[in-house]
C-alpha cells in the first residue's frame, strides 16, 4: 500500500481518533488539557509519519552502489 492513498487513509484514521478523543476524554476540570493533548499527539504523529513516508516514497538523493569496480559501473 505504498501510494498516495496511504496518506488519505492515515488522515481518516487520525481524524476518527481525534473525534473519539474529543468526545470520550475524561470529564472534569482537566477536560481541555486531555482533549488538547490527545488531539495534538495524534496530529503530530500523523505529520511525522507522513514526512517519513513521503521521503521514502520519493527520495531526494538516489542511492548508489559503492562497492563496484570502476570498469563495471554502468552509464
Amino acid at each position: 500500500m505504498a501510494n498516495g492513498w496511504s496518506l488519505l487513509v492515515g488522515l481518516v484514521i487520525v481524524v476518527a481518533a481525534s473525534l473519539a478523543a474529543y468526545f470520550f476524554s475524561p470529564k472534569g476540570e482537566n477536560l481541555t488539557v486531555w482533549r488538547s493533548t490527545l488531539i495534538l499527539s495524534f496530529a503530530s504523529c500523523y505529520v511525522m509519519w507522513a514526512i517519513v513516508f513521503l521521503s521514502q516514497l520519493h527520495p531526494l538523493i538516489e542511492p548508489k552502489k559503492s562497492d563496484m569496480r570502476p570498469g563495471r559501473v554502468p552509464n
